[in-house]
């Protein structure tokens, strides 16, 4: 539900700022120098859901902004780097810049999933995010004529960080708004050198040339699409196999008991959206009960569905149509 700007400030608060703000001025935030920018977007005159609550009851409560609308996606070399450890010189950099925190939340206390397909994100793989691991924050200054606001939304893989971050507002000459710095880079702690156990080689990276196994994409960046199911055409049966991708997940899972997933189900964009969640959601279910039929326990399994929602490609083509009808399994696990 879309809320209006007055409920955030009296009336009187936003008048008095009216009248003394400053016309705008870019807003740059410091990554560090290893950062590099896989996505942006520009709109001259946009809107955008800004979200000022967890999920709950369905909904996430957000301010409707309008002006012009800029989106990006930075990723960073961190390995050994917290989520909080990567926003937190962000957030800094927000209120030395006269910004106020509106909202601000962890995965479990945004609402995990749920959070995560209801508010805007940038497409895999530009921006990853971290079911079980990610943190979010919205912000507020006043411009000239309109407030500005500023979204971070921050997540990480085993060796990467990611960050996103949407800013809508007054027009800003030039590409400014958000840059990586000359600083030296985020130090993480110091790393242990990992011991090699038997349990690791289901996810050691390819060699050059080959193709990294399933638990290796999991373990490397969070996700892993399963490429080889079978569903009757508009059903959730599952064909009865067998599935190298699910014999290799329960091995892993079995081999792992400290690990879990939550199994997302996507669809193509034929249909209602109301019928491809619920197909969605269904077909998930059926990939966590062949998951458990292979002697996986359930507590390292949940399955969800968000329909058409979050393509890997374009729904305008039958090819496209074909590679967006999956089952993703999102490692869920925090260390």
């Amino acid at each position: 539900m879309a809320l209006p700007w007055p409920v955030l400030a009296a009336a009187q608060s936003v008048q008095a700022a009216a009248v003394t703000a400053t016309a705008p001025r870019a807003m740059v935030l410091d990554l560090p120098t290893n950062a590099r920018r896989t996505a942006a977007q520009e709109t001259d005159l946009g809107s955008y859901k800004v979200p000022i609550s967890r999920y709950e009851q369905g909904r996430i409560q957000s301010v409707w902004a309008e002006g012009e609308v800029h989106r990006q996606a930075w990723q960073i070399q961190a390995p050994g780097l917290t989520t909080l450890q990567i926003l937190a010189p962000l957030r800094t950099q927000l209120a030395d810049a006269g910004f106020d925190t509106i909202f601000e939340c962890e995965a479990r206390d945004c609402g995990g999933f749920d959070f995560r397909y209801a508010t805007d994100v940038l497409p895999e793989p530009d921006m990853h995010v971290d079911l079980g691991d990610f943190r979010f924050i919205s912000a507020h200054r006043m411009g000239s004529d309109r407030p500005e606001y500023i979204t971070l939304l921050v997540s990480r893989s085993a060796g990467r960080g990611f960050v996103q971050m949407i800013r809508v507002g007054p027009h800003i000459p030039g590409d400014t708004v958000l840059t990586a710095s000359t600083k030296s880079p985020m130090q993480g702690p110091p790393q242990a050198t990992p011991v090699a156990t038997p349990q690791d080689a289901a996810v050691r990276p390819a060699q050059e040339g080959q193709t990294p196994t399933l638990t290796a994409r999991l373990e490397a960046q969070g996700r892993a699409v399963l490429e080889d199911l079978d569903f009757t055409p508009g059903s959730a049966t599952l064909g009865q196999g067998p599935f190298p991708t699910l014999a290799s997940l329960a091995s892993y899972l079995k081999t792992h008991p400290d690990r879990s997933v939550t199994l997302v189900g996507h669809t193509d964009a034929e249909g209602s959206l109301a019928a491809n969640i619920a197909l969605s959601k269904n077909r998930a279910g059926a990939v966590r009960q062949r998951l458990a039929d292979l002697g996986v326990p359930s507590g390292q399994i949940t399955a969800d569905g968000v329909g058409y929602l979050s393509p890997l490609t374009s729904n305008l083509t039958a090819e496209g149509r074909s590679r967006n009808r999956r089952v993703e399994a999102i490692l869920d696990t925090v260390q």
